[in-house]
């Protein structure tokens, strides 16, 4: 069994030129059974980066339609209701959580993660009470996701200003920082005049990076294991993952980050192969899987 915490679906399927073309509802459960997903948490798309955006009041309708398999979260844009620090917010994120809303993400315009909008963001979720999922970005321009420097500097003063927020770290510029890295070129992404370059380092992790560390220092940070980053951060070295995964069992999450209808996902088998090979116990395996996100959203 596993809980998936972080999915995209779109009621209507995009098929405009040059978008994504996310999963629809039956769909998205078609890989769920394939996967043995029993539910998941799905994120709607309101920043206008890189992908279509959506209404929360979508993801809403498809959970009410089948909700025994999906758990809604809101999302706002930071500089929505006067593009200013001092929006109010948590109005919009209340009136959500009144609607059944478990979260707020997946947040991810291209703004520093120290912008005053976005730390507005932060607050009004804190105020409310609703954990926050965010995607990174190794740069300022041209890009979607929230800009920090190598050493997640941002990150850290965010936990510090937040200390009753649960923060998820998600993407490549959180867990290629499960090591350190050997140039901040290995930060993951970079979208330059020949395209989107994608780096997923690879080898033993001879060193830790930011994300072990700050894991211990703040009770506030938690790990969405959604996407193929997270998925190297652990297969990259067989003996450094079961270790990382055992001594931050109560705080990451299991998740896809389903996009396609054929998107591969690879961490459901790392993890039953750990498991069966003994390199991870029976306790962390169920608590990455399902009992974290059963306790964070109250099943």
């Amino acid at each position: 069994m596993f809980i998936d915490i972080h999915a995209h679906v779109y009621r209507v399927k995009t098929k405009i030129p040059g978008t994504v073309e996310f999963c629809n509802p039956k769909e998205l459960l078609k890989r769920y059974d394939e996967l043995k997903i029993d539910k998941g948490v799905l994120l709607p798309i309101v920043n206008p980066e890189i992908y279509m955006p959506q209404a929360v009041e979508d993801i809403l309708e498809i959970c009410d339609m089948y909700p025994d398999r999906f758990i809604p979260y809101c999302n706002v844009d930071p500089r929505a209701s006067t593009n200013s620090p001092n929006a109010p917010l948590d109005k919009i994120l209340q009136y959500y959580k009144d609607k059944g809303c478990k979260g707020v993400g997946e947040i991810m315009p291209n703004l520093e993660l120290l912008d005053p909008k976005v730390q507005n963001l932060f607050d009004c979720a804190e105020k409310v009470g609703l954990p926050v999922v965010y995607d990174g970005s190794a740069q300022k321009d041209g890009d979607f996701g929230l800009y920090d420097e190598a050493g997640l500097t941002q990150l850290e003063f965010t936990l510090q200003d937040f200390p009753d927020l649960k923060i998820f770290g998600h993407g490549p510029v959180f867990w290629n920082e499960i090591a350190k890295l050997e140039t901040v070129a290995e930060r993951g992404v970079y979208w330059g005049k020949k395209g989107q370059r994608i780096y997923l380092p690879k080898g033993p992790v001879t060193e830790e990076g930011t994300v072990p560390k700050l894991l211990r220092k703040y009770e506030n940070l938690y790990g969405d294991l959604s996407d193929c980053t997270a998925y190297n951060a652990f297969a990259r070295d067989e003996n450094y993952g079961p270790r990382f995964l055992s001594e931050f069992e109560d705080k990451l999450f299991f998740g896809t980050d389903m996009v396609g209808p054929n998107m591969y996902v690879g961490l459901d088998e790392l993890l039953i192969s750990w498991r069966e090979q003994g390199k991870i116990s029976e306790t962390t395996f169920r608590k990455v899987a399902y009992e974290n996100a059963e306790k964070l959203l109250d099943l």
